[in-house]
């Protein structure tokens, strides 16, 4: 069989846009959108006032327990720890200065609210201090631990620029319309395969 060119040319955009989040932005890094996207919500929160006189230093990505959590951008993973403020969370350190933190984890058995989860509930295989992450890989399952308990399950996501917390809502906004750009235009080519678009028939003698 022939492969006609509009397959050729969907094929070379996807690939591209899937690429995109492993290329290095003019201002040292670019993003893949850090939870399974069909499942997230998000606004600009950054800088709103939180307890004890804190102010809001990520964004929350709101999305149902469990959504599964995607290193935002290649490195290595630096922490796999609890704290009483940001519950179970990694951090993953990109070189060149950046770092993001992902927290709020997952510490619930399914169908419990207790916080005693195990650990390979919280985290995936292989994920550890230490280890070498690709962006878009699965780290983690979105949650309620910490400070979220008792709130809508989402993860709080921090991007850090030398040891700075800087505001991610333009990268994250940036990684979730290429990622559904790249979801779109796989729509689109399975379409065109269901339909017979883009193959055709070898010609008969």
């Amino acid at each position: 069989m022939r492969i006609r060119p509009i397959a050729i040319a969907l094929l070379v955009a996807l690939l591209g846009v899937l690429a995109e989040p492993l290329t290095v932005a003019a201002d040292g890094i670019e993003l893949a959108f850090p939870v399974e996207h069909d499942q997230a919500r998000f606004s600009n929160t950054w800088g709103a006032r939180r307890s004890g006189g804190r102010r809001h230093q990520g964004s929350d990505i709101m999305a149902p327990k469990r959504t599964e959590v995607y290193a935002a951008a290649s490195g290595v993973v630096t922490r796999v720890t609890a704290s009483g403020r940001a519950g179970r969370y990694v951090a993953i350190d990109h070189g060149g200065g950046w770092e993001t933190y992902y927290m709020h984890l997952n510490n619930d058995i399914p169908g419990s609210d207790r916080g005693d989860a195990p650990w390979f509930l919280t985290v995936a295989w292989g994920i550890h201090e230490g280890a070498e992450v690709r962006a878009g890989q699965l780290i983690g399952w979105v949650g309620d631990s910490g400070n979220a308990e008792g709130s809508s399950p989402h993860l709080h996501f921090e991007l850090h620029r030398n040891g700075k917390a800087i505001n991610p809502y333009p990268y994250l906004v940036d990684a979730l319309g290429r990622a559904r750009l790249a979801n779109r235009i796989a729509m689109e080519a399975a379409r065109a395969l269901d339909v017979g678009m883009l193959v055709a028939p070898l010609p008969t003698e």
